[in-house]
């Protein structure tokens, strides 16, 4: 269904597209909804995270391990990832992953949210943004992006224990787990030479 309205102006018709008003309601989306938090994480940071890290991971492949992955294309797919859970909200990993029923489910709920804000736009713009809302599954960048997804949530795990929260101790176990499996030299790397800075404060980074 396509949704955009139109209003007169003058003498001509103007539509108006929702897409970007919808995007915009991101930032009122919190993750990690059944955790304990220091500090609130909403789905615009990161969403904003994940396109910078995929950006970097590509990079990282690139230039280090031969890869040919498009850094730009793996930012756009990271800025775009989670936008149909402004329609779904966020379901907890824990709950998303129980079983593959409920996988599967979810999968077939999100397809529909960005096929919702795919209708939102005017036509001529759909084909560019659908790859972004809805990527190549097999590709390298999907690929990228789903480590950098990962990354992300490592991330909170480190800041959240470096502020003493024990709560996401085992969160960062199992995404570590699962970042490790997907055997990722880019994301290795990062795990290794950058990731142990999150930990640190304004004035060790400094020093």
């Amino acid at each position: 269904m396509i949704v955009i309205s139109g209003v007169k102006k003058g003498t001509g018709f103007i539509m108006n597209s929702h897409f970007f008003a919808m995007l915009s309601r991101m930032k009122y989306i919190n993750r990690w909804a059944l955790m304990r938090n220091t500090r609130t994480e909403n789905l615009c940071e990161h969403s904003y995270e994940v396109s910078m890290l995929a950006h970097v991971l590509a990079v990282i492949g690139n230039s280090r391990f031969g890869g040919n992955a498009d850094a730009g294309l793996c930012a756009m797919i990271g800025m775009y990832h989670d936008a149909p859970e402004i329609l779904t909200g966020d379901m907890p990993t824990p709950v998303k992953y129980n079983n593959p029923a409920i996988r599967e489910a979810y999968k077939q709920v999100e397809e529909t949210a960005g096929r919702k804000l795919l209708g939102m736009l005017p036509e001529e713009f759909r084909e560019e943004y659908e790859r972004l809302l809805m990527p190549d599954t097999g590709s390298e960048e999907y690929r990228i992006v789903k480590a950098a997804d990962k990354l992300s949530a490592m991330i909170k795990c480190v800041e959240e224990l470096a502020q003493g929260n024990r709560e996401f101790a085992p969160a960062r176990r199992a995404t570590e787990r699962s970042l490790r499996a997907m055997k990722l030299p880019a994301a290795d790397l990062f795990l290794e030479e950058f990731l142990p800075s999150y930990a640190l404060t304004l004035d060790e980074l400094n020093d």
